[in-house]
């Protein structure tokens, strides 16, 4: 015997339909977006601009409209564009004559395994490059290919204007153990570390202003 459904539900068992119907999957995949939300809200104070406008000239109007897009535009791009490019630029920076493009962390690790292995050249001057890296992410020095060690402690003088000498002491420590033959030693290797980590906390002179040029990257 065939059943037939009720036509005329009473209140709550319409209700109940009509929540079953809005939760099928093609009611909610045709919701409107966080996206869809904002851009109807744009359109709508624009709308609602144009509409109490009607002693304003067209030309005054399309203006006014053109600059509030560009404003928007500008914006968007300052709070989610420009972080990003930053990175990508930052990222893409070798600092050394190999081609080293590792970033801080990485260059913290390798000199931490070296030191752990005793291997103090290599620990030193990872830990160097380091230093380098850390100035350069925070735009306080300028790199480019061929920069000595020596001239990128000048540089790196100008932000950092109390740790002349240990910059400068810093760079001979890295020709020596990476040109000169040089052994560093667990002291030399704690003296680097220190002052890599000292100025990564440190806020340097003038900032956000103080920017140096080392005309190049370290060898």
């Amino acid at each position: 015997m065939l059943v037939l459904t009720p036509l005329d539900p009473d209140a709550p068992e319409a209700r109940r339909w009509l929540e079953d119907e809005l939760a099928k999957p093609e009611y909610q995949n045709s919701k409107p977006t966080a996206f869809d939300l904002a851009m109807q809200a744009v359109r709508d104070w624009f709308a609602e601009l144009l509409g109490g406008a009607g002693g304003v000239p067209a030309p005054v109007v399309t203006l006014i409209v053109v600059v509030a897009v560009a404003a928007l535009v500008v914006v968007a791009f300052l709070v989610f564009g420009a972080p990003r490019l930053r990175r990508r630029q930052q990222a893409a920076v070798p600092l050394f004559d190999d081609g080293d493009l590792r970033d801080l962390a990485a260059l913290r690790r390798a000199a931490e395994l070296a030191a752990a292995s005793w291997d103090w050249p290599l620990a030193i001057e990872e830990r160097f490059r380091a230093l380098v890296r850390g100035t350069v992410d925070r735009d306080l020095v300028q790199v480019h290919p061929g920069t000595t060690a020596h001239a990128f402690a000048l540089a790196a003088a100008a932000p950092f204007p109390d740790r002349e000498r240990e910059l400068a002491a810093a760079a001979a420590e890295f020709d020596g153990v990476r040109y000169l033959g040089g052994l560093g030693s667990a002291a030399g290797y704690e003296r680097m570390s220190e002052l890599e980590t000292e100025l990564a906390r440190s806020r340097p002179a003038g900032a956000p202003e103080a920017a140096a040029d080392a005309a190049g990257a370290v060898r």
